[in-house]
């Protein structure tokens, strides 16, 4: 299931997509907003897949809009100027609807972020950061780190990537079998869990402790 919200200033265009999503089968409009903050405020709380973006909206460009969400969202663009076009995909937007849209347009538009998840998400977390998008192989992390709305992303080549996110909001974009929470501020590779010293898992440089709320399920899988 896709789950997606819906922002653009024009009440009526947010009517048209509320129509077209409620007819397609795994897609699942959670909700619609006409203002950027409270569109904003809901992401920050709940994470979705895929938003809807109008571009033209009186407080910010809508591209400027997306270039801050730090999750794994993919956009489709909904607006009345072709002149974004380029610029669209040049961040990586799924597609591009000029309005007024057909909603078989929109619908071969959502089958395309259908077929980009069955291709990419499952060996790679994608997550936006430094106004990037990021494509990180799951092989790649060596743990992950969190201290309020932010998070530390280490990888094997020494390297570290942060981002705007929670730690509860990237797990639940990596696969479950191959990662686990060791801690309230820490997620790292099941393979990676060998040897426990002093409550704490060894990982090359890093010591990583295990909270209290998590120690039973980590035996187990050390015990495996």
């Amino acid at each position: 299931m896709i789950k997606a919200i819906a922002l653009d200033d024009e009440i009526l265009a947010l009517k048209i997509i509320e129509n077209y999503a409620g007819k397609i089968d795994n897609l699942y409009l959670e909700k619609v907003f006409n203002t950027q903050s409270d569109a904003q405020k809901y992401l920050n709380k709940f994470p979705v897949d895929l938003i809807f973006l109008d571009i033209e909206m009186p407080t910010r460009n809508g591209m400027d809009f997306y270039k801050n969400i730090s999750q794994n969202t993919k956009v489709i663009f909904t607006t009345a100027y072709s002149e974004y076009a380029v610029d669209a995909f040049s961040i990586n937007a799924v597609d591009y609807l000029l309005k007024p849209f057909s909603f078989d347009r929109f619908k071969a538009a959502v089958e395309k972020v259908k077929t980009n998840y069955d291709a990419d998400d499952i060996k790679y977390l994608s997550i936006r950061a430094d106004y990037k998008l990021h494509k990180i192989n799951f092989n790649d992390i060596i743990m992950i780190e969190g201290s309020d709305d932010y998070i530390q992303i280490h990888l094997a080549n020494h390297s570290t990537i942060t981002a705007r996110s929670s730690l509860k909001n990237i797990l639940e974009k990596l696969p479950e079998k191959d990662f686990v929470r060791v801690h309230r501020s820490y997620i790292v590779p099941v393979h990676s869990i060998k040897t426990i010293v002093n409550r704490s898992i060894h990982i090359g440089e890093f010591v990583i402790p295990i909270g209290e709320t998590y120690k039973d399920f980590v035996m187990k899988i050390v015990n495996k």
